[in-house]
Parts: structure tokens; sequence; C-alpha cells
């Protein structure tokens, strides 16, 4: 039986046969802009070191309503694992299998779709809408989101609801809201020896050796419980290299690079301090070079979650989860201006995997549900 293409699954089907593997955009920013053009909104082009932003605003009243997306992908992988060519969007079993389905031009579509709708419906009766568009968030995310954050800070262009449309969901479409992410902090850790012949220890200090008490104990430290909204700080060590590729050398160095998911509950400077002290107890000489990628932030229950929750039970029949889990998010550069944040998609079992996929149905599911929160907050309610 063949899938009926909707308006939302053909842009999506669109959206993904433009291979915009991060930082490339690859014209769809343009296809969208066009789109909310014939709608009266304002296009803006902000390119920042070769990555491309949209801003596209409609209405100068407040509030500002804001939909956040990206349109870059991770790179596919082995492309022979695919069921499909991953640039192909091909529907199988009423799903379409492609990189950037789910994470997140599935989620993009169905905003476009959704404002087109309200839009056209004529029941936008105050505030402004608009679309904020990145090709880096899959990458190092200093050119993107920021740089047009920062850019509407300096015209004071304040955003009071933003809807990033993340793949937020678990088991079902709507099971899961993203109102708050953890921090996010990297470390690049050096640690000194002295290389020598394996025969001969004695003359050589092994750093892999004198370090791995210490990791071990950095591993076991509990930083904190998280609290209400967030979960525990967990560490994971993520790279460890030594050695010259000789089976009878002793090494000179060990590499070992950590990252830290944080809770409020635990700042930064607390972190630092404790592996520093950490490590000289164990008497390692080190060099520690930290990345602070993201703060933590969280969007209290109330106006935007609310509405987000009802259209989700009106929709889907269910009520769904608030949460902090997962990883970093370009709202992280949108909550500390003031906005209410939240993240809500589709399905992200599949995300940055081979046969990434997302249901034909829950996009269509998903652009209603974003068109019942632009008809909460900005259309004139009944008496």
């Amino acid at each position: 039986m063949n899938t009926p293409i909707s308006p939302t699954l053909a842009l999506l089907l669109d959206l993904v046969k433009r291979d915009s593997v991060t930082p490339e955009d690859r014209g769809c920013q343009e296809l969208i802009g066009k789109r909310l053009e014939k709608l009266g909104f304002t296009l803006e082009h902000i390119p920042s070191n070769g990555v491309t932003n949209l801003w596209a605003r409609c209405g100068t009243e407040e509030p500002l309503f804001v939909f956040a997306g990206h349109t870059d992908v991770v790179p596919t992988g082995d492309v022979s694992a695919w069921s499909s060519p991953p640039f192909d969007a091909a529907i199988i079993d009423n799903h379409v299998v492609g990189r950037g389905t789910a994470d997140m031009k599935g989620g993009v579509a169905a905003m476009v779709t959704a404002i087109e709708r309200f839009v056209a419906s004529k029941k936008h009766s105050h505030g402004s809408i608009a679309l904020l568009l990145t090709s880096d968030e899959e990458g190092p995310a200093t050119d993107g989101t920021k740089v047009v954050i920062d850019q509407l800070q300096a015209r004071q262009e304040h955003i009071d609801y933003c809807v990033v449309g993340e793949p937020t969901s678990a088991d079902q479409l709507g099971d899961v809201i993203r109102h708050g992410r953890r921090g996010s902090l990297g470390a690049k850790v050096v640690i000194k020896g002295k290389q020598g012949h394996v025969a001969y220890p004695h003359l050589a200090d092994n750093p892999v050796h004198r370090a791995m008490p210490a990791l071990t104990e950095l591993c076991a430290i509990e930083w904190d419980k998280g609290n209400d909204h967030f979960p525990p700080t967990t560490l994971q060590i993520s790279n460890i290299n030594a050695g010259t590729g000789a089976t009878n050398v002793i090494p000179g160095t060990l590499q070992v690079e950590f990252n830290l998911r944080y809770s409020p509950e635990t700042t930064i400077e607390h972190i630092r301090a404790t592996v520093q002290l950490l490590f000289d107890a164990h008497e390692l000489e080190s060099d520690i070079e930290w990345k602070d990628s993201a703060h933590p932030f969280i969007t209290k229950p109330g106006t935007l979650t609310d509405a987000m929750q009802h259209a989700i039970s009106n929709e889907v029949g269910i009520t769904a989860k608030l949460d902090t889990g997962g990883g970093t998010s370009d709202g992280r550069f949108i909550a500390p201006t003031g906005a209410q944040v939240i993240e809500f998609g589709p399905i992200n079992a599949t995300i940055h995997q081979i046969d990434e996929r997302v249901s034909c149905t829950d996009i269509d599911t998903l652009s209603r549900i974003y068109e019942s929160v632009l008809q909460q907050l900005l259309s004139k309610q009944e008496d």
C-alpha cells in the first residue's frame, strides 16, 4: 500500500534528499525561506564562516514565538550498510529512511507546515512568529544559533517562547518534552612520565600505571544527587592514548579525554578543583585543557510547557513527561536570553545511526501539535 504524501511529508522528502552534512545546508534554508516569504515573513540570511543561518520573522508585536532547528546532519557512516541510500529518502514500512529524517529535518518540516496552516487560518491575532535555522548544530556550534542570538540581543529583539524541534520522544511520539538540559564540560589531560625500555622500568616512569588509581577514583566520584528536575552529574572517559606503537617501550605520556554532563547542583569551579586536587593527591604531573561547551538551563513548568502538553494530549492522548536528559542542543544559546525554551520532536531511537528513520504518520501528527501550540499562544482566545 502506497503511503499518502502529505504536504509535511513532501517537504521532509525534499529536505532529506539534500545531502547537507554539517556545515553544509545544500539549499534547505533557501527552499524554506521562499515558502515563508510568501506568507509575509521577512527573511534575514546571516552567514558566518561558511555556516548558513536563517532568521525569518512575521510580525513586530510581542510576544515573539520562535521555532528553532538545524538543517545540517551528521555523516552517513558506511553507505553500503543502509537499507537504501541515505539521501534517497526512501519510504519503507511507512517510515522515511535517510540521514537527518529524525535529527532534525522531520521537526523542521513539521514546523514549516504548521506555520503555513496557522497563518492561512487567519487565527494569528497577536504577537509574532519566527523561524531560526542553522547549519552548524551538528558541528562546532560556534557560527550558528549562537551568532544569530548575539545579533538579536544586540538589537534588543527578545524571544518570549521557543520550541526547538529536536527528536525528544522515546517510545512514542509525545511521551517526552525536554524543558532543560544538563551542562557539558570536557577535559583533555596529558599525564607526564618518563619514556624508557620495558626491561628497565626502574629507569623510566610509566604514566599509565601511575594514572590508573587516580582515574579509577575519578570515575567513582559522586558529584551530586541531582534535583527534582535534573539527574545526577555523570562523568565518562571517552579516549585514552599512550605509547609509541612498540611493545618494548614504556610511554612517556598518557592522554586522557573525559566529559561531564553536570546538573545545576555542581559548578564548573567545583569540578575543576576536585579533579586537580585528585591528580595532585596521586602526585601526577598533568596539564589539563578544559572545554566548557554548555551551561545547564531549565524552563520551569508554565505557559509554554502547559501549551505543549495540552497539544500533545489532544493529538496523541498521553501526558508528556517533562525531562532534562539527553545531550546538548542549541537551546543552550536561547535560554540565557530569558526565553521560555522547550524541545519537542520525533522519536529519537535511530538518530545518528545507520537507517535513521521517522514515521510518516508521526510527522503529520507532529505538525498538528506544533500548530496547536501556535493557536494557544498567538490566537485570540474565546470567552
